[in-house]
């Protein structure tokens, strides 16, 4: 699991939203986005348990028209991502045998967030 990296941010009521509107759209302007997921220990951990994540990074997967070398470079300064764009055989290839969440088309934690929102846990 990577280092707590202080002053970064990494809360998902700020990354979440980054993720699906800013971050995609960059990518969008080179390659099509086809799916977004979460890999790691937010794609394995439920979301409930994502406090125990505090200060930790973002594992991102965008499965696109093509790889983009160097994506991180996409990332504006201060959300602690580290980002993966990949077409997607090499996708079904990375996540295989991987736990992930999707966010794009489908965001399987859209659900979860509204349930906890609603009720005041967040």
């Amino acid at each position: 699991m990577s280092q707590v990296k202080t002053g970064a941010i990494w809360q998902h009521e700020k990354v979440l939203p980054y993720i699906l509107t800013s971050l995609k759209d960059k990518i969008a302007e080179i390659t099509p986005v086809e799916k977004i997921f979460l890999f790691g220990s937010r794609g394995r951990l439920p979301f409930e348990s994502w406090n125990e994540l505090q200060g930790k990074d973002w594992d991102v997967l965008v499965q696109a028209g093509c790889k983009l070398k160097n994506a991180h470079v996409l990332v504006e300064r201060g959300y602690h991502l580290d980002l993966l764009v990949m077409s997607r055989e090499q996708t079904e290839k990375f996540i295989g045998n991987m736990k992930t969440k999707q966010l794009f088309p489908v965001n399987e934690l859209e659900f979860l967030i509204a349930k906890h929102t609603n009720d005041g846990k967040f």
